[in-house]
């Protein structure tokens, strides 16, 4: 079915806003494609994703520019769906076929940010760089292997179906071919609820139970005083591909694991408390009676006035792709994040984090820091367009 002008302009349009619910829920409409911010943010995550980091190849700064509304394009399509474009039959086919003779839509998010070194003096860009946005650098624990760190620019593309987010990225590198290189990539998959709430990750515990919700994004996402004006809409955004040592972890008493995490595993409640949803009480122990002083969720969110504006809003997905050298499964978490400051958010957590003892059994090994490209707000419009004009 071939999507008319009325039906683009009636989808895209910004509409209600986004349904907030825990990971692994889905919005009764599909994300928008229009408005101040980018869809893949807020949106209920879906079940499956690939983060993809470019170079990006473009000779001059107006070829970017013309390869950035060569992306926004092909998003705008592939999020909204319909018939590809038919052709002449004796050149290749427009589309590669995965997903049929008509494109779902498949609840298709297309994130685009951009990292540090898009900041350098190839693109005249130097003096546009948002507040904080730097290379990410070492933390303790890291074995960071280069291959799979930073990049000019990031996709993180998610669906309800794997084979959507692998036909969209296929799409998009196809069609922007000889602007960007693709420089590393991971797929990761959300796990259904089981029995209910949160997802679980590959140590089995439940991820993203404490998130903020989209009310809160002025003060905890989006970019805030001092950014850039054409930053607007934006959210900084941290990448962390971590290994579990899961052969280890399936050694350790249960017990013990419930004390590293903060959490029960089977109901995802806090220690001190009976739900999931139960907010742990951390001036009601100070002693760590009941939840260990250096428990991860102790450490990573203190539940106090001086650390309230540091949240973040996590977006993980699982991993798992083969063997390392050893003979050990290749799987764990893709960690993804936004804030409204790295140094606030990210970067305070992961200070605090130096002692979690759960850092004996994960091994950081990529990922960067990226900054979200504000929404595209019209059919007009192209990602980026405030940054290069």
């Amino acid at each position: 079915m071939t999507v008319n002008r009325r039906d683009l302009l009636k989808r895209v349009t910004v509409g209600a806003a986004a349904l907030v619910a825990l990971p692994g829920a889905r919005a009764a409409e599909p994300p928008s494609f229009q408005g101040p911010h980018q869809a893949g943010i807020f949106t209920p995550p879906q079940r499956s994703a690939i983060f993809a980091a470019f170079d990006v190849a473009a000779p001059s700064a107006e070829a970017l520019r013309q390869t950035m509304r060569t992306l926004t394009a092909r998003a705008r399509f592939l999020t909204i769906g319909g018939d590809p474009a038919a052709g002449p039959i004796t050149t290749p086919p427009a589309d590669n076929g995965v997903l049929g003779p008509t494109i779902p839509a498949d609840g298709l998010t297309i994130t685009v940010s951009v990292g540090a070194s898009l900041f350098d003096g190839r693109f005249g860009l130097a003096g546009r760089k948002p507040r904080t946005l730097t290379a990410m650098g070492v933390f303790p624990g890291d074995a960071l292997d280069p291959a799979w760190c930073h990049g000019d620019l990031l996709l993180q593309i998610c669906a309800d179906n794997a084979d959507t987010v692998h036909h969209a990225l296929r799409d998009i590198a196809r069609n922007t071919r000889g602007g960007l290189l693709l420089r590393y990539r991971r797929t990761g998959f959300l796990s259904p609820p089981r029995p209910a709430g949160a997802p679980r990750n590959l140590m089995g515990f439940k991820d993203g139970t404490s998130n903020p919700v989209e009310a809160e994004g002025a003060d905890l996402v989006w970019a805030g005083a001092g950014e850039p004006d054409w930053a607007a809409g934006g959210s900084y955004q941290v990448l962390r591909l971590i290994r579990m040592h899961t052969e280890f972890w399936d050694r350790v008493s249960l017990a013990e694991q419930e004390a590293i995490i903060g959490r029960r595993r089977d109901s995802g409640a806090p220690l001190d408390g009976a739900k999931e949803l139960d907010k742990p009480d951390f001036e009601r122990d100070p002693a760590g009676a009941l939840t260990p002083l250096d428990a991860h969720i102790r450490l990573a969110n203190p539940r106090t006035a001086e650390t309230a504006n540091g949240r973040i809003l996590r977006r993980p997905y699982n991993y798992d792709d083969g063997v390392v050298p050893g003979g050990d499964l290749d799987a764990g978490l893709i960690f993804c994040a936004y804030q409204q400051d790295l140094r606030r958010g990210f970067e305070a957590i992961q200070t605090r984090l130096a002692d979690d003892p759960l850092n004996d059994y994960i091994r950081p090994f990529g990922g960067g820091y990226f900054f979200a490209l504000p929404g595209v707000t019209s059919t007009e419009d192209w990602y980026g367009r405030g940054l290069l004009g």
